[in-house]
């Protein structure tokens, strides 16, 4: 029979899993408490930075229905739990691992879905979600230019035709 304390960790990590959108786990071996703070002060917008034992974490995973992080789980670990934006929380773990290199970077998972160490690299090298979209509002802006140009085209080019055809009438009855 599990101890009532482990059971409420459990429950506690299982919760967390289920909340979160994503959850990126490391090893801190190496970080003081201090830098621990620091990091945790980082994510404080877009996560939760924990320290947790494996054995309850492989079994809260499990329970929240998340798979793949069992390999992972190995040596000291710590999970970031991401409630915000997953690309923020990912930049702030990789710009505080180049800082401190004692933070390694072992995994994670995305709405349900295991992420490798150079995958978790790629999120934190995508631009943020505010960019993302303006570039798309940029693109969409040009494209309705584009085809506001082409629906006025036959509009104007009909109108210089006329005129053309004009100004040469014109010129022939001022000539004759």
């Amino acid at each position: 029979m599990a101890r009532p304390d482990k059971a409420a960790a459990v429950a506690e990590l299982s919760d967390k899993f289920r909340e979160s959108n994503a959850a990126v786990l490391t090893e801190y071996r190496g970080l003081t408490v201090a830098q621990l703070k620091q990091l945790r002060r980082s994510l404080s917008g877009n996560a939760t930075y924990a320290v947790v034992k494996n054995t309850l974490t492989s079994i809260a995973a499990k329970e929240a229905g998340v798979e793949g992080l069992d390999a992972s789980l190995e040596g000291p670990s710590a999970i970031a739990f991401v409630t915000g934006d997953p690309v923020e929380a990912a930049k702030g773990l990789r710009d505080f691992a180049k800082a401190n290199p004692a933070l390694v970077i072992k995994g994670g998972v995305l709405d349900g879905r295991p992420l490798t160490t150079e995958e978790i690299t790629k999120l934190a090298d995508l631009e943020s979600r505010e960019v993302l979209l303006a570039k798309l509002a940029g693109a969409f802006k040009g494209k309705l230019y584009q085809a506001a140009y082409l629906f006025t085209a036959p509009t104007a080019q009909a109108v210089r035709t006329i005129d053309a055809l004009r100004q040469k009438q014109e010129s022939e009855s001022a000539a004759a």
